[in-house]
């Protein structure tokens, strides 16, 4: 019992060092519970989110300019119910406001092609990089026709790619920004 009051002890004390702290903010969750974390692991959130949302824009534009038609996807995949369900919205305290654009994918587009529509769904991610989670979403849309295909928007590879890299894998000479678009069926092998 004198352990655990230790171990409860240390952490709590952890805390209120951090609550006092310069270099930490301290808010509070829902359960009214503190929680610190860094000013500088803050910043550097506020900076990727701003520039994830940059790059959605970036997309956006691309697309259009191609021909596509684009909108936001206000829709999410239920992986437990294996169902489409509207997506939630997330509540902004610092904006005092709900923020729509939480479904997934991030955009749908629609391009005419004779008499047809084509209907596709984009992600936009600046590394490429889908979760698990992600990536059983997007396999549930490709196999229930949702999306006749799923591509994921990334960012081109910056000027000096090292050398070591393949000359056939190599991305030299792509501008600095470009966007690269990556068929979700065929880099994982899933139709």
């Amino acid at each position: 019992m004198k352990k655990v009051d230790k171990i409860h002890k240390a952490k709590i004390m952890g805390e209120i060092r951090k609550a006092g702290s310069e270099e930490y903010e301290t808010s509070w969750d829902e359960k009214g519970c503190p929680v610190s974390k860094k000013k500088s692991e803050i910043k550097k959130g506020r900076t990727s989110r701003a520039k994830g949302a940059r790059f959605e824009l970036k997309v956006r534009e691309e697309m259009e300019s191609r021909g596509w038609i684009i909108d936001k996807w206000s829709n999410n995949v239920d992986l437990n119910e294996g169902k489409l369900v509207k997506a939630k919205r997330k509540y902004n305290p610092f904006k005092k406001m709900l923020v729509v654009g939480t479904g997934f994918p991030d955009f749908i587009a629609f391009k005419r092609i004779g008499t047809n529509c084509e209907v596709i769904g984009v992600e936009v991610k600046t590394n490429g990089i889908l979760s698990k989670e992600e990536k059983a979403k997007c396999k549930w849309l490709l196999d229930n026709n949702i999306f006749s295909e799923v591509l994921i928007a990334k960012q081109g590879a910056p000027k000096g790619v090292p050398r070591d890299i393949p000359k056939e894998k190599s991305t030299r000479g792509k501008k600095r920004g470009q966007i690269d678009y990556v068929n979700f069926a065929e880099k994982y092998n899933k139709t």
